[in-house]
Formats: C-alpha cells, structure tokens, sequence
C-alpha cells in the first residue's frame, strides 16, 4: 500500500488540526523554514508521487500541524533531498495493514484511532518542544509576509486561487466582486498573484483552500485534483487558517532570504520545485503587477520556485488517496467543505478573480520543454530522420528541454519505454534520503506524459503528427482523437493524423475460412465506446479501459494512468484531450475479449469543463461509460439533458463510505434518467480491478447486440463541425480535390484495365524492352547471320520499341499527376501525394481481398494468381510511370523535351524523404536515364556533397526485414501492404554535420528489397532468376548488406544465402568490399548469444559449403570458405533480435526487447564503420556509374567475367599513371647512375683498375636498384592505404604491380649490367688503340725535341721550320699499325646456332659462304612454312606472309637503331635481337600455325642483315679510333708547340684553347647528349603532351583519334598489322615536334651546357686552389681537375697528355685562360646549338634515346587478343590477365572464310557471350564455344563490350575502308550489318571516348 494513499480519520484530523491551530496563533510560530545552512534542516516528499518518508529517517516529531500538505509544503526545498520536520511527524505515525488480501496496496486506508493517537502525541511533543527547533519564528514570518505584500500588491485584496478540479480556475465563485484595480493592473495582478499561470507560483487563497482537511478518495484511478475533502475537516482547518491568515495580515508572500536561504516549495503532485538561486530579493515593483512582477512574486517564471503561501497550502491535512491510478488533476472538493473554505477565503480576499488565460499556461509548458520555437514554426519530421550524434547515442536526459526529442526518438524507434521520457537524469535519482541529507532533499520533478504529447502534437506539423500517430498505434498506446487547443475550449478531430493508421484484424465470422480485414483505421465502421467521468469520481477509467483491452495479452498501458511512471504529476494541458484506441480480434475466441473490432475513447477532465467534446463523443458513441462517485447539479443538468440517454449511458459507480447526500444524487439522476439496472454499474471495496473489469466487458459485449449504427471515424466530421470543432484535414481538401479527380477513373473500371490505360509505358512494351536488354547480353538465340547481326536486329526491334513507347500518349490522369506534382510547393506535394496513397491503397486493398477470396476457391487458377500481381497499384506506380515518360523522352532524338524539370522534382522529394524506386522490379529492369537525372540534380542541390553510405537489406518475403529498417533509421518503408511489390526502393537520409567525418558520408543510402522468395511470385518462371539479380544488385551497390534471417523461413532462407553468397563472391572477385551483417530475428533470452553459438558454427559450415559451390559455378577455384570472400566473425557479424511482438496480434505491443536490441545493433554497425578504413562507392556520379556496371554485369549469365566499370577503369588508370611515374623516376635514378658509372670506365687509366672498377660498379648497381626497389615498393604500399580514391576496386591488382616492381628491377639490373659491360668492352678497344697511340706519341715527342735542339742555335723561317717537321712527322708516323677487324658475321652465327638448340642449319647453309648473303631480298612465305592443318583449314585464316614481314620490320629497326650509336658491335645485341624474334614468334606462330623451318628461315634472313650492319658498324669503329687518325688530330698541335718552343714565346693561351677544343669540347657534347634523352623524356611528360603518355590506355585512344582524324588507309593497316613499329615512329614524330616547337631542343642543350661549364669551371678552381702556383704542376692541375669530374666527362689520356706537351705557364695563368676559351666555347657551341636543328640526326646520336623510353611507358607487355589482334593494354608489365578496352571486328586481323574468301565481320566480344564455337592450334582443332576460350586462353580477359556503342570506332573503320582491306588482305569485302553503315565519324569518335573513359 502507497504511503500516498492513506487515508486519515477525520477526527484524528480534528485533533490534529486544533494542535495546528494553537501553534499556529502562538506569537512567533507559524509556517517556518529551516535555515538552508543549519544540518538539522527537515523535509518530506510528496504524497501521492512514490516518494515517501521512511521512518528509519526520521527525528523527534515537529509541533502540532503535521498534515500532509504542510509536510509537503513546510519541508519541500528546491534542492533534491531536503525534507521538512513536520514530514518527521507524518512518518513516526503508524500506519494501518491492509484490511483484505486481494486489495491494492493503493486501496488501503488508515485506522481512524491509530491516527487520533498518534496526532495526540505529536501534538504533546510539539507544545513541549515549543520552537526550540526552529531557526525563524511565526511572528517574524508574519511580518517578513505582510511587508512584502505591501511591497508588491497596489490592493491586498486582488487574491485568487485555482479552481478545484483543473488547478486553473477561480475559486470564487461566491465571492464578492473585487474593487477597480489600479490601470492595467487586473488582469496581471490575476496571473501575477493568484492565477499559477507561471509554474510554481500560489495564492494565499489558494493556501485557505489546501488547508482544510480533504475526504479520503475510494477511488483506484482518481487524479490528484479529483479527490475530496471532508467537509468537517475543512471547516475547522479553514478556521484555522483563516485566523492565522487574519493575525498576519498577508495574502501572497515569499519568504526573502540572501542566497541560499530563500525558501520554496514545489507543487503538490506537479514536480515543480523551487529553486533557492532562482529567487533573488524582490525590489518594489511598480503599481501595475505585470508578468515580470509575477515572475517576482511567486518566482513563477522559472521551474520549481514556490512562494510561502504554499506552505500554508500544504500545512493543512489532505486525504490519503485510496487508489493507485488517480491523476493530479482529476480530484474533486466536496462541496459542503468547500462552502466553508470559500468563507474563510471571503474573510481573507473581498475579491473573486478570473481563471488563468491557456496561453499563458501553453506558453510556459512549451518553453519548460524547449518547444516555445516550434508553437508557430512547426516541428518537422526531417530532423528527427538525420543521422547525428544524438541518434546515435542513448545519452540520458540531463534537462526538461531534451525530454520533447528523447520522447521522439524512442517512439520512432518503436520503443514503448518512450512515455517514461518524463524527466530528467537528475530526478531519476533511486537513493533515499538519510537524515544528513534531510535538509537538502526534494521529491523529484517531471512531466506528465500527456501534457509532454499533447505538446509534442500541437507543436508537430501535419505530417510529423501522422508519423507519430503511427508508430504510437503500432507501439498499442492510444492516439488523440481530439487535440485539445490548450489557449480556448476548443478541439480538433484528427482525422488526418490518423489516415497513415492501417490495421489487420480477423473477425470472428472470418475465423473459419482464416480469412482477414485490414483497412485503414479511420476508413472502418465499428462500434465506439466512450468512458468519461464526472467531477467526483475515485475510479480511474483509464485503467480500467487497460484491464479490459488487455484481458487476452499481458497487461499493457493502452491508455496511460496514475501508476504509470509521470502519471502522478498534475496535468497542464492536456484536460479535454480525447483519446482514441481500438480493440482489434485475432480469430482466436479463446484470446479474444470480443468478436469484432471496438474503438474506445477515453476523456480527460470531466465533463463539465470538456462540454464540447462530451457533446460530440455522445454524438458518435453507441455507448458512452460514465465513471462517478456523486453527481452535482450542473452535471445532472448536463446528463438529464441528454436524448437517448437510456439506451446510450452507463453509469459506472464507486461505492464506498460516501454521505447519504452522495447516493441520493445519483439515484435521482439514475430514476431521471430512467437508465435500467442493467446500465448501472457498482464497484464496491471488496472488487479489484481485475474483478470488476470483467463486469464491464460483459457489458461491452451485450451492447454489442444493441449497436445499429457503426460510425468510423471519417464520419464523424459532420458532427464535429457541427459543434464547432475544427477537423485538422480541412487544410489539405486543395490537394485532395486533384487527387480525387484522377481517382474517378481508377474506380471505374479495374486495376489491370486501369493500369493499361492510365499507366501505358510499364506495360508490356516495358517488359520487352527488358527482355530484349537480356538477349542482347545473353546472345542465345543467334542464328546462321551471326551474332554482329544478331546484335544489330536487336538493336533495331530496341528502338522500334521506344519508337512505340513514344508514340504512347500521357494519359489525364498522369498528366494531372506530373502537373500536381510539378506546380505544388513543397507541402502542396506532400499532400497530394499522401493523398493519392490513401486513395490507392484503399483501392487495392478492396481488388486484393476480392481476388484472395477469388483465388482461395480457385487456388489452382493461374490466371487468378496473375490477377494478384497485376492489381497493385500505388503511388510508386505514378512515379514509375512519370520515371518513364522522362525515360523515353531522352532515348530517342526526336523525345518530349518539356518533361526536363521531372528530375529536379523527384530530387526534392527524394530530399523530402521519399523513396525512389530504383529497380523496377515488375519488368527487372531500370530506367537508367530517369535514375541518373534524378540523381545528378539531388547532387546538384546539395553542392556536390553527395558522399553516400548504402546500407541495405535482404531476406525471405515478409521475413520482417522493412521493418527492420524502420526502427533501425525512423523511416516508413512499405510493411506488410497487401500489395506485390517487386524491385528495389532507395532512400537517403541526412547526416549530420556533427556526424558526417565520423562516418565519412553526407548521407546515408537505404535500399529495401522486395520479392525474394516470395509465394506470390513463386509461379513466375524468372522468380528465381530475379532474386538472383536482384541480390548481387544490391549486394553490389551496398556497403553494408544485412541478411535478415527469420527462424521461422529456414527452409527459404538457404536459398537466400545461396544467392548472397553468389553474390558476396561476385563482389570480392570485382574489388567490391561489402560489409555483411546477420540479424537472427525472433530470438530472445538472456543467454541466447551463448545458447546460439552453435547455430552460428552451423550457419558459417553453410556458408563455407555455399562458398565453394558458388566458387566452382563462378570458376574462381582459389575461393575455398566463406571467410575467403569476406571478413566474417562470428561474434561480430551476427545479431540475435528479439520478436517484435509483445503477445498475439493484432493486440500485442511491439516487444520492448526488439527496439533495444535493434538500436543496439544500429549504434554498432554505425561505429564500427565511423571506426575502420571504408573505400565506399564515393559519390552520387560514382554510384550511378557503379551502378550502371552492376546492373549491366547482373544480366549477363557470368557476371565476374562480365563486369566492366569505368570506376574500376578510373581507378586503374590513375594506378597506372602513378606507376609510371614511379617507374620513370626509378629508371632516372639508375639511368643517370649508369652515366657516372660508364665515365668512370671510360676514364680508367689501366687495366688492373678497369678489373676492380666493374665490379664495384655492378655491386653499387645492385644496392642502388634494391633501395630504388623499396622506395618503389613503399610507394604503391601507400597508394593502397589511400581512402580518397577507390583503391579496393583494384586490389585484384595489387600483386601484379608489385610483380611489375620486382620485374623491373630485374630487367634494369640486366639491362645496366649489360650497358657497362658494353662499355668495358667499348674500354677495352679503346684502350688498344690508346697503346698503339701512346707509344707513336712518345716517339713524336722525343723527335720534335731532338729537331728542336738541332736547330735551336740556327734561325730558321716559320717555313723551312714547317718542313723539317714535316719530315719528322712522316717518319714517325709511317708504321703506325691499325685495329683488327673482328669476323662479325661469324660471332652473329655462333649466337643463331645457340639459339637454335643443336638444330642443324648447315643445310640452308650449303650454298652460301657467309651469313651476309641472307636478307638480301624480300622474304618469301612458303607452303612449307605453314602447318598441314592450316593449309586444309577452311574457316578464319590470315596472311602468313603479313605476319612474316611484321617481324622482319620490327626486328631490322631494333638493328638499325643500335647501329645508329657510334660504338662497336657488341654480341649482347644479337642476344637481344634473337630474343625480340622469338617473342614475335611466340606471340604469333600458335595463330599462324607456322613450322620450325619457318622460324629457321626468317631468323636467318634477319641475321643476315643483322650480319651486314653490325659489321658496318664495328667499321666504322675502327675507323674512328685509328692510331694513326687519332694521332693526325694531334699533328697541328704539336707543330705550334715546335714553333713556339723555337720562339721561346709564351704559349700559355693557346695550350689552354687547345687543351679546351681538343679534350674538353668532345667530353661536354659526349655529356650533353647522355643528359638529354633523359631530359627530352622529362620534357615530353611534363608538357601538354603528358598526358598523351600518362597510361597505356590513354596514349591508345589517343593514337586511335590521329588514326580517325588523318583518314588514311594505309595508316590504319600499319597500325593494325605491324603496331609496334608504327607506335614508335608515332612516339618519334611526336618528339621531333615537340623538340621543333619553340626551340625547346636548344633550351635543352642550353640548359646542359651551362650545367657542365660551371661543374668546369668550379672544379678547375677548386684544383688551382690546392696545387702550387708554377710551370711544373700544370699536369696536376688538370688531373685534380679530372678527377672531380669522372662521372661527369670522360677526357682521353692521350689527348690531354698530347694537349699538354711542354707547356710553359703557371697554374694560376693557365686556370685564366682555360676559363676564358670555355666561356668562348660555350658562345661557340650556343651558336652552333641554335642553327642546326636537325633534331632527327639529334636522337639518332643519344645514348638513351627517349623514344625507347616512352615506347615501354606506353607499349605493355606486347600480346595480342588471340582473336582480334589488339595490344594488352595492362598498366604492369607483370600481370596475370591480357585486357584491352576496345577489340576489334576480326576482319581487320586478316580474319577470312577460306572457302568463301569473305572477310569476317564478328568481334570477340561478341562471341565470348555468344554460342558460336571457334577452333586452333590450342583446341587441338576441335570447335569449341567461344565463352569457354579462357580455358584455352588463360591469360587473356576478353569481356564483352559495356555497351553496343563501344565498338563503333572499330565497326565505323570496317565499313569505311571495307573494299580496301579485301583488296590488302587479298579477300572479299565483309558482310557488315546495315546499322554499321549508319555510324557517323562522330560517333564513332565517342565510341572511342566511352571505351577508354575519356570524358
């Protein structure tokens, strides 16, 4: 028993009261507070709200005057815990037991004379005790009121006090008029001193009022303001009261303290508590008492102030009230105590006030809860659907302004704790209040849960209402019916809000057949009741009404009462609200409480202030249930006033110890109203509610017999309009009329009619333009013309069928639609569209039951089945039609281009939180155009911040999975409609700014499915096929997909997985990452995670089994488990979800578990991936393109090696570019590290160093490639780790590209390798020649000084000087021997005999006596060339003779290339150009079917001009680096040093100039053009040209655009039959062009020879600076000098040593002069550099020479498609499939019917998805179909064509130089297909551009 509910003895009352009396007179004590600051301060909770005294607190009792509300009162402080001394005395008394077994605690009364005693003894200690507690005296109280009255009230006597019953009105009924008030001052001075309009503020009346003793209510659900007061109690309580009142002379007061000692106290039952700091001391105010002055007074303003009248309130002892379920505001005064209270009010206040105005009262409950904004500017739904952080997290209400949104929250997520959101963190406080904590204690504060929706839907626009109303009913709790105003008396019917409300219920007529009704549940006639109650009633209706609806479920709170959590507190608000629930059967009688759907209102407040809507609920009721305890004169008035009354009325009667005068009254008005027995109802003490609700079902069910008319709710309008009630629907009747016109033809004839007529494109037409997109994928059906043709005819019947599409006319209803839509704002819209799906669902829902019916007769008609799916109908039909209409305007030229604006329309709906259907489910199939234009202008709007998060779901048909989905995100996916839907829909959602880096989106994409496994649809031949599509769609759109398994579809649910394991598969195989997520639905229990660990092990041993079945269907053999495909936990990725159902529906409450376990599984998936690294589809543009490719991907039979995506292709390509970057770098690196080491050889000065030196080198080789290796390696390890680009797309490739980087590395090493070993040998010839030279040139200094000291005394003229040392010369020179040429053609031989393995060649050898005579002539193709089966085979041949000459080209330019160098022939380059010859061949002898006397024949036909180059070459080296030539060059110099030794003049500059162009220039050209391949290279892509080279891909289009653009026949056969010599003549062009433009190649030069000069210049300073300053030094000089530039230029010893011969200068004098010829030989060769040009003969002279370098940037690995002939276009060398964007007709690849001599036509892209079969050297000859060539050709991906448009360059080329090619390829013209023909340049250049993703 409730210590609330006690009820006092009035005569212990008496007692009690006199004891009050008598302190209270006592000078010095009155009302008192204890001091804030002294520990001993005392309160008590309030009565009645479950905060009661516990005695073990409690001290020695206060002084006489402990009732209740001066408990309350007396000790209630503003501060949680603070307790009152009189509360000391309430709790020390003893407290009766209960008197029955069977009774609520909360019905249990106290025994009179246990109370008489115990209020006798306080009475004792208090008179005792006197005021030795108290801090403040009463006659200090009196003043402190008295002058702060007269302080703030211009006339004492305006004094009012609430109305009982409402806690609004004024009490004064009898009260004699009030004097004039001061101007202004009357009606505030109301509000301001009296009227409580402002929370916590009271009168002094109202404190009179509260005082007097008050009767113990009977009543179980009786508000807090209903009870009643004994009047004798109240009497001599009033008295008491009054004489206080009259002793102090005060009305209203508040006690001043500073600080912390202001005193307040809350309201009684309200929560409202005062707060000490909110009262500061009150100034004197001016006459007029406005809003400010009361917000001074009573602290009104601010939650929870009280003033001290309060405390005299709540001194005076108040009933105990004796049931649990009475709320605040539904007690009543006796009238007999009332009379006498309101005399002694007359005595106090001469003065009878107004109530408070409503919207005062709205105002200041809206702004306690935040809501002040949203009264006007209505709260919307869209912020309560954006993902943020307070949706996130379940954070605990800390203020009353987070109630309104933590309510909201719950409530969407269909939580029914959401009606316990009633107050605050800081009130949930559980601990009781001990003794130390008496003086800071309080009873906590909240909001009552009607007033907190009542706000909530007043403040709510139209639409949040519906959403609300929505989830409420789904959550079972009633809903308003009418909504009170709260500033009038006046409601609304809410008839709108109630529209979204649709209902399934089995009737018991219905049972048998199994058979349901569902309707919308204001559409539905049903029977309605209506409990109300009286003024004076002590049952609570509302929990009745529970005990009734619930009977056949677990007690549930339909209609919220006084025991429930808030239902305590008074009500603000929400008086005169109506609410509405329903009682819906379920077929089951033994469940069942009645046979047939019931509606059940149930009224706040009595009827008396709600006269209105009793007025109406009487109107519309068939029985209207009246709950009461006495009837008073103006309800008698109002109830015998009634018609019908008798057959209408039942009186629901508490009878308890109630006066005489009580009974009488409702006798009379029983026998007035003639009501039989049989509408009388009596509860007396000895039934509980459980009892006696049973009654009055019983009484429910019999009226049932009496009802004849049903009235639903959509009927009611009329009367409530009547009574001048608003109806909230009115506002939309503008968009209702347009709605209603398109419906008149709908209901006119049936939906499959309708449908044809009104929605004409989705009809059949649709549907074969679906299939027709299938065929042409599928290529199954293709005759003896061929699948080109094939291809082409569909492409025909395709546009023809558009053609009929367009030809179709809007219908008026569509037109009417799409105008609606189209010139509606934004509400305008919503409307409409609500509209036209309540009207459509109505429809459909009748169509649909009649054709159930139908098909349970006929349950084996398919015809009816059919019907089934053909009579949905709704709004998403509207939609797909206007989707279609933009469709067809745009795939045709000559379409509808006024329907433009449709896209931006749908955009905002989408914005607005509509779906959009994404996937036409019906015809499979998705109107691409529509989709991406809706999608583009969303991005649009939002700014191109569009980054999506795509979370969807799969499951069995009605698996719960929509719902899922709903609570998850608050959202309003079709459930459970009735209708066959079919497809995917899309929604996008906010998310909030705070949210969005956390999750790295700007919203979140939620797709719902539809149709899988359905048994609607299971008869459709394409049902499995579909789910099949239509899970790898969205599988592979989504980022999360969760797979909703309900326990109860097992069975179907293994078809599912399986088809989501094809799914999840297909998606890993395509770099899609997906997240996937298992939600266990209707799984409950605490230990159910542990329980089902072993159906999850199962359920993974599924899926790994699914995993490899699905593995072998998709050949992806490497996939073994499941966990190969994805990143499976088996904690983590599964979830158990309760039921959602709390008991049998329709009745059952949604289960509280599921809401909880739902939002916990959202928080969760929602963190995790705000947590981990996510690579997700990116965009809107990137998902329409994603999504294009899946759904292209989806219809093909093999979607992995289908699957083409320009995201993946972007991907790739930006991949690419990077790596060759990379790639170039690297080669830079090592590149320039094999210039320095090459110098170094070549400036070695002996043979025991050249030993060591290449060694070395080759070991700095190797650890410089190994550190450019792992800067290589860390870089992609990075690009992968990227999150800003679509990275996991690519993954696949990730190991190819590090096998490129080790490839690399190798093919440098051995390239380097070779080069310096080139240059050793190139040393080591040198170095020969150098010996010979070097002991001539010893010989030719020793004799010119010997001529010079033969003539050294004799004068001789300069020309008989010139003879004698020309004779000298001559003799010296005469023997000079010359270098030995090598026998290179017999070195070249040696190598081709190696090559061949020990196969003989001595026979082709025979009549031949050197290897120089092959190759002489052009080589010849013959019959012995070609394999037996070749020559017999009749189909698909080509020209071996074409191939033959191809590989001769290729091969000669390789020798012609390195024979351009001015080295010496090497035997590293027959090794490479033997290698070169047997990649051709092995590229193309499979094709060709060649022999090995073919191989033998072209090789030495190779080798022979091979033979005759390189032995040219190795001439003219030997020419170059004879002695005795080397030595000439030298012949001058020595002459002059002859002269001017003879002269003895100074010879100083001139050595320096020789010694400049004799060893320095030729060592900084040699420089110059070792840097400049390199810098052309770096030039070349740091132009406009880059991007030409920027990938493989690119620079192919690009060359494919020349080829279009130049137009030339010739051209294209090069390029096709021989690509890469073609390619690198293209490559050198380029660079010619690029060097010409703008002098670049000299700014180049330039730029290198600045470089080297000043390295010259620097290091000669540097070596003058360390040798000393004479003549003798100079060789040091110049070898210091040497030195510090050896891996820059390569100076000759002979040549410096010739140079330097007996020069006579010092260091410093010689540095002079070397510096000024350098700057002269820098101007010299500046002017050289600028007018030869000749850029050709430029890079024939480069050592690197950047056409090679740009060549293997862009070439690939060099394979061809084995079909078509088309270069891999592979951006690593290394990888394991050969692709290219776009193949060719195979005609271009001298593909020919042998027997016909007719070119073939076919590309191979067409034949890998068709059924046509091919035959070669692999298949063993045998015909094979061409899908299955990976078989054959393992290393090629050959995918077909993205579209039919990308072949059309290819296509465009055929047609246009058709004759041409027959006549090249000796054949006949191919047999094109006639839309060939029609392809224009122009588009066969966008083909182009689409193929390779070139925007």
């Amino acid at each position: 028993m409730d210590a609330s509910e006690q009820d006092d003895d009035p005569e212990t009352k008496k007692e009690d009261d006199s004891s009050i009396a008598s302190v209270s007179s006592a000078p010095g004590a009155s009302i008192f507070l204890i001091n804030g600051s002294d520990p001993e301060q005392i309160g008590s909770p309030h009565p009645g709200t479950g905060q009661e005294s516990h005695a073990q607190s409690c001290p020695p009792s206060p002084p006489a005057g402990s009732s209740r509300d001066n408990t309350e009162d007396v000790g209630c402080r503003s501060q949680p815990g603070t307790r009152t001394e009189d509360s000391l005395a309430q709790s020390s008394s003893p407290s009766p037991g209960p008197s029955e077994e069977d009774m609520d605690a909360s019905e249990q009364d106290d025994d009179p004379e246990t109370k008489k005693e115990d209020d006798s003894s306080l009475a004792a200690v208090s008179s005792a005790a006197g005021a030795s507690i108290f801090q403040l005296g009463m006659k200090r109280l009196g003043e402190m009121v008295s002058n702060y009255f007269m302080r703030n009230t211009s006339d004492p006597e305006h004094i009012g006090s609430p109305n009982p019953g409402t806690g609004q009105e004024c009490q004064g009924q009898s009260c004699p008029p009030s004097p004039t008030p001061p101007a202004g001052s009357l009606r505030d001075n109301i509000e301001d001193v009296g009227c409580g309009s402002r929370p916590g503020t009271r009168t002094v009346d109202s404190l009179a009022k509260h005082s007097s003793p008050s009767p113990v209510p009977s009543g179980d659900d009786m508000d807090a303001s209903e009870q009643d007061d004994d009047p004798e109690t109240k009497k001599e309580d009033d008295s008491s009261i009054a004489s206080v009142s009259s002793a102090a002379g005060a009305s209203i007061f508040q006690i001043k303290r500073s600080d912390s000692e202001q005193i307040g106290s809350p309201h009684p039952g309200t929560g409202q508590e005062s707060h000490a700091q909110s009262c500061p001391p009150s100034p004197t105010p001016p006459a007029s008492s406005s809003r400010d002055s009361r917000e001074d007074l009573g602290c009104g303003s601010q939650p929870g102030t009280r003033t001290e009248d309060s405390l005299a309130q709540h001194s005076s002892p108040s009933p105990v009230p004796s049931e649990e379920d009475m709320d605040a505001s539904e007690q009543d005064d006796d009238p007999e105590t009332k009379k006498e209270d309101d005399s002694s009010l007359a005595a106090v206040s001469s003065t009878s006030l107004a109530p408070p105005t409503g919207p005062s009262v709205l105002f200041d409950f809206l702004s306690n809860l935040g809501l002040q904004n949203y009264d006007t500017n209505k709260l919307t739904l869209e912020p309560l659907l954006e993902v943020n952080i307070r949706s996130l997290s379940e954070k605990a209400v800390l203020s009353e302004d987070e109630i309104p949104f933590d309510f909201l929250s719950k409530l969407f997520k269909l939580n029914p704790e959401c009606r316990k959101c009633t107050k605050g963190r800081s009130n949930h406080g559980t601990t009781e209040a001990t003794l130390d904590q008496l003086d800071i204690y309080t009873a906590p504060d909240s909001v009552h849960p009607l007033d907190l929706i009542v706000g909530l839907f007043l403040c709510a626009d139209t639409f949040l209402r519906q959403e609300m109303a929505l989830k409420m009913s789904s959550c079972q709790f009633s809903v308003p019916l009418l909504l009170p105003h709260c500033n009038n008396n006046q409601s609304t019917l809410m008839l709108w809000t109630l529209r979204e409300i649709v209902k399934e219920w089995c009737p018991h007529e219905l049972s048998q057949t199994r058979g349901f009704a569902e309707n919308n549940i204001v559409q539905e006639a049903m029977p309605f009741f209506s409990f109300v109650r009286l003024k004076n009633c002590s049952l609570s209706k509302s929990q009745f009404l529970n005990h009734i609806l619930g009977s056949g479920q677990q007690n549930h709170n339909m209609f919220i009462h006084r025991d429930m959590e808030g239902g305590a507190q008074r009500r603000k608000i929400a008086n005169t609200l109506v609410e509405v629930g329903w009682f819906l059967p379920c077929g089951r009688e033994n469940i069942d409480i009645f046979p047939e759907p019931i509606a059940f209102a149930n009224l706040r407040g009595d009827i008396c202030e709600s006269l209105t809507q009793f007025s109406f609920l009487y109107e519309v009721s068939n029985a209207i249930f009246v709950f009461l305890d006495k009837v008073e004169e103006k309800e008698h008035q109002i109830l015998t006033a009634l018609k019908d009354a008798k057959s209408k009325l039942h009186f629901v009667v508490n009878l308890k110890d109630r006066a005489s005068a009580d009974i009488t009254s409702v006798k009379n008005t029983v026998q007035e109203l003639a009501l039989p027995n049989s509408s009388i109802k009596i509860k007396d003490s000895r039934e509980n509610i459980a009892e006696f609700s049973q009654k009055l079902c019983a009484t429910i069910k019999n009226s049932l017999h009496d009802v004849k008319k049903k009235l639903s709710i959509e009927n009611m309008c009329t009367k409530a309009i009547e009574l001048g009630l608003s109806v909230d629907e009115n506002i939309t009747l503008n968009q209702k009329r347009p709605a209603e016109h398109i419906m008149k033809s709908i209901r006119a004839q049936p939906i499959q009619v309708c449908k044809k007529q009104q929605l004409p494109l989705q009809g059949e037409t649709w549907k074969k333009l679906s299939q027709l997109e299938k065929k042409e994928c599928r290529m199954k059906d293709v005759g003896t013309g061929g699948g080109e043709h094939y291809k082409s005819q569909l492409q025909i019947e395709r546009k023809k069928l558009w053609e009929e599409q367009n030809k179709k006319k809007r219908s008026k209803g569509m037109q009417d639609f799409i105008d609606t839509l189209a010139k509606s704002d934004k509400e305008g819209r919503h409307y409409f569209l609500k509209w036209m799906k309540f009207m459509l669902n109505t429809h459909s829902r009748d169509t649909l039951t009649a054709l159930q019916n139908q098909f349970k007769e006929q349950c084996k008609n398919k015809a009816v089945q059919l019907d089934l799916l053909e009579s949905s109908l709704g709004v998403e039909h509207y939609m797909r039609e206007m989707g279609l209409n933009y469709e067809v305007s745009k795939q045709l030229d000559e379409g509808d281009d006024t329907l433009s604006y449709l896209p931006s329309v749908a955009a905002e709906m989408l914005l607005d939180g509509y779906p959009l259907e994404l996937l036409d489910g019906d015809a499979s199939n998705i109107p691409e155009k529509w989709v991406t234009a809706v999608l583009m202008e969303l991005h649009k709007k939002v700014g191109g911040k569009s980054r999506l998060l795509a979370i969807s779901v799969l499951g069995v048909q009605s698996s719960g999975k929509s719902t899922l989905l709903n609570t998850m995100f608050g959202v309003q996916f079709p459930v459970s409609s009735g209708r066959c839907t079919r497809g995917a829909y899309m929604l996008f959602l906010k998310v909030g700014d705070d949210t969005k880096e956390k999750l790295g989106c700007d919203f979140i994409l939620l797709i719902d499915t539809e149709g899988l496994k359905s048994p609607k649809l299971a008869q459709l031949e394409d049902s499995y096929e579909h789910d099949n599509q239509l899970a790898t769609f969205v599988i592979g759109l989504s980022d999360v997909t969760i797979v909703n398994i309900a326990m109860e579809n097992a069975t179907e649910m293994k078809d599912v997985l399986q088809i989501a394991v094809h799914a999840f598969l297909r998606m890993k195989q395509i770099g899609k990452k997906t997240v996937c997520h298992f939600v266990h639905q209707n799984v409950a229990g605490v230990s159910a995670h542990d329980k089902t660990l072993t159906e999850r092990r199962h359920l993974l041993d599924q899926l790994n089994e699914m995993t490899k079945i699905a593995a072998e269907m998709e050949k992806q053999s490497t996939i073994q488990a499941f966990t190969d495909v994805l990143d499976y936990d088996l904690e983590n990725n599964n979830w158990n979800i309760p039921g959602l159902w709390h008991g049998t529906p329709p009745m059952a409450p949604v289960n509280t578990g599921y809401s909880e376990a739902v939002a916990d599984f959202k928080k969760n998936l929602l963190e995790t991936l705000g947590k981990e690294k996510r690579n997700g589809v990116g965009n809107i543009p990137d998902f329409l393109e994603w999504m294009r490719s899946v759904w292209k991907s989806v219809k093909y039979e093999n979607f992995i090696f289908s699957f083409r995506n320009t995201l993946v292709a972007h991907a790739y390509d930006n991949l690419c570019k990077e790596f060759s970057q990379w790639r170039w770098e690297m080669r830079k690196e090592i590149l320039n590290y094999q210039r320095g080491a090459e110098s170094e050889i070549l400036n070695a000065n002996n043979d025991a160093e050249l030993d060591t030196m290449i060694e070395k080198k080759k070991s700095e080789l190797t650890e410089e490639i190994k550190k450019q290796k792992s800067k290589l390696n860390e870089k992609l390890t990075n690009y992968y780790r990227r999150t800003d680009i679509h990275v996991n797309l690519i993954e696949k490739y990730r190991g190819d590209f590090f096998s490129t980087i080790s490839s690399l590395s190798n093919e440098i090493q051995s390239s380097v390798k070779t080069e310096l070993d080139r240059t050793l040998e190139r040393k080591i010839g040198l170095q020969k020649a150098q010996d010979i030279q070097q002991n001539h040139r010893g010989m030719i200094e020793e004799r010119v000084m010997k001529l010079l000291h033969n003539f050294k005394d004799l004068s001789l003229s300069d020309d008989q000087l010139r003879k004698e040392f020309e004779k000298m010369w001559n003799a010296a020179t005469a023997n000079i021997p010359s270098l030995k040429e090598q026998d290179i053609p017999t070195k070249i031989l040696s190598q081709l005999m190696e090559n061949f393995l020990n196969r003989s060649v001595n026979e082709n050898l025979a009549y031949n006596k050197s290897l120089t005579d092959f190759g002489m002539g052009p080589f010849e193709t013959r019959m012995e060339h070609r394999s037996i089966l070749k020559i017999i085979k009749n189909y698909f041949t080509g020209k071996t003779d074409i191939y033959a000459n191809g590989i001769i080209e290729s091969s000669t330019q390789y020798v012609f290339d390195t024979c351009k160098s001015h080295g010496d022939y090497h035997d590293s380059f027959t090794r490479d150009l033997l290698h070169m010859i047997d990649k051709k061949l092995s590229e193309g002898s499979k094709r060709h079917q060649t022999t090995s006397k073919f191989e033998i024949d072209i090789k030495l036909h190779i080798c022979g001009i091979a033979a005759r180059e390189f032995l040219k070459m190795h001439q003219r080296f030997l020419s170059k680096n004879d002695p005795r030539k080397q030595l000439e060059i030298y012949k001058q110099q020595y002459l002059s040093d002859f002269l001017d030794l003879y002269k003895e003049t100074d010879n100083c500059q001139r050595k320096a100039k020789a010694f400049v162009h004799l060893c320095i220039k030729p060592a900084i050209v040699k420089n110059i053009n070792g840097a400049l391949g390199i810098d052309i290279v770096d030039d070349i892509l740091n132009s406009s040209h880059s991007i030409n080279y920027s990938s493989r891909s690119y620079f192919q289009y690009n060359i494919q655009k020349e080829l279009l653009e130049k137009d030339d026949f010739k051209t294209f056969v090069k390029y096709i039959l021989d690509y890469e010599t073609y390619v690198k003549h293209q490559i050198f062009l380029q660079i010619c062009q690029k060097m010409d433009k703008d002098n670049t190649l000299f700014q180049l030069k330039k730029k290198n020879l600045e470089a080297v000069i000043s390295k010259l210049i620097k290091a000669i300073n540097q070596a003058s600076n360390m040798v000393p300053d004479d003549d003798v030094n100079i060789s040091n000089l110049v070898n210091e000098m040497r030195q510090s530039l050896v891996k820059d230029i390569v100076i000759s010893e002979e040549a410096l040593k010739s140079t330097l011969f007996e020069i006579k200068s010092t260091c410093h004098s010689f540095t002079r002069s070397f510096i000024e010829s350098l700057n002269e030989l820098k101007e010299t060769l500046l002017d050289k550099f600028s007018k030869t040009q000749d850029v050709t003969e430029t890079l024939d002279q480069l050592a690197i020479k950047p056409q090679d370098e740009l060549f293997k940037r862009v070439v690939g690995c060099g394979h061809q498609c084995p079909f078509c002939h088309v270069p891999c276009e592979a951006g690593s060398d290394v990888h394991e499939k050969h692709h290219a964007a776009v193949h060719r007709p195979q005609a271009l690849g001298t593909y020919r019917n042998t027997e016909t001599k007719i070119l073939v036509e076919i590309l191979c892209t067409t034949n890998v998805q068709g059924n046509r079969s091919f035959r070669s050297k692999e298949t063993s000859e045998n015909y094979v179909p061409y899908r299955d060539y990976h078989l054959y050709y393992p290393d090629w991906h050959i995918p077909p064509d993205p579209t039919m448009e990308a072949s059309d360059y290819w296509k465009y080329v055929l047609v246009r130089y058709n004759d041409q090619f027959a006549k090249e390829y000796d054949a006949k013209p191919a047999n094109v297909p006639g839309p060939w023909k029609k392809i224009t340049k122009d588009q066969a250049l966008k083909g182009l551009k689409d193929a390779f993703n070139v925007k």
